[in-house]
């Protein structure tokens, strides 16, 4: 079971399809991780190879599965134009804790339209479950001391009722 932190930096982008015609677009980023939603800053000017170098952080479980990045141009008077979106999944990070920093499609329908470069961090979350309880119960306050100093990732008693307990990294 997935549950955690996961830190998203947000790098930079480049070869984006510039929307405006006249001067270079103002880039910034949307990212959506399930039902939260973050936003960049605007890299005013920057054109197709923004620069942000900025961190988000949002909390995953089991059934976040992607990451979206949308790249908006921020345009004065009219509405904001849609440069495109890299979808990346998060089964990598899970197991592997960090991905350094990468370069992913960006697409527009199925136009790739450039390039995003994003590093991830996954943190997980200890759950402890019945851990005082089981632990008090059934050893002395020492041996429940010994065991948290050997291991402090203990997690949770396999049952109330045993002397087994899980220990996870």
């Amino acid at each position: 079971m997935v549950h955690g932190t996961l830190e998203v930096l947000l790098v930079g982008a480049k070869g984006l399809e510039n929307t405006d015609y006249l001067c270079n677009m103002d880039p910034y980023a949307i990212l959506k991780c399930r039902s939260q939603e973050q936003k960049s800053s605007i890299a005013t000017g920057k054109g197709t190879t923004p620069e942000w170098n900025e961190n988000f952080i949002f909390t995953v479980s089991d059934r976040t599965t992607d990451l979206v990045i949308k790249l908006m141009d921020s345009d004065t008077g009219t509405a904001d134009d849609f440069v495109g979106e890299a979808t990346i999944p998060l089964e990598a990070v899970y197991t592997e804790r960090s991905i350094p920093p990468t370069l992913y499609n960006v697409v527009k329908g199925e136009k790739y339209c450039g390039e995003i470069k994003v590093g991830l961090t996954f943190t997980p979350e200890v759950v402890s479950r019945n851990l005082p309880l089981c632990l008090y119960l059934y050893m002395n306050v020492e041996i429940f001391n010994l065991i948290l100093t050997l291991n402090p990732f203990v997690i949770y008693c396999l049952h109330p009722f045993s002397f087994g307990c899980h220990f996870g990294n």
